[in-house]
């Protein structure tokens, strides 16, 4: 299970995520109050503006301040670092 930083400390589990979109359009805000509405979403902002929205496999919905570029790019090096140390 590889764990990635989504800010002030929070883990999620890289395996769990499906997508990783900007909150920005209609069908993700519907999403999110969808989600709000279910108890599936989780608020790791700290009260800051949300900046991306991570979406698992389990229905979970994960409001992040990070951008989702940010998220992607510490998945890809969990990931590369992982490849890296099974080579050797």
């Amino acid at each position: 299970m590889k764990l990635i930083n989504i800010g002030f400390g929070n883990m999620i589990n890289a395996g769990r995520i499906v997508a990783i979109v900007s909150p920005e359009s209609a069908p993700v805000k519907r999403i999110v109050q969808e989600a709000k509405e279910g108890k599936n979403l989780i608020d790791a902002t700290h009260g800051r503006r949300t900046r991306a929205v991570i979406i698992t496999d389990s229905g979970h919905v994960i409001l992040t301040y990070l951008q989702g570029e940010t998220v992607a790019n510490r998945l890809y090096d969990d990931s590369a670092a992982d490849g890296e140390e099974e080579d050797a």
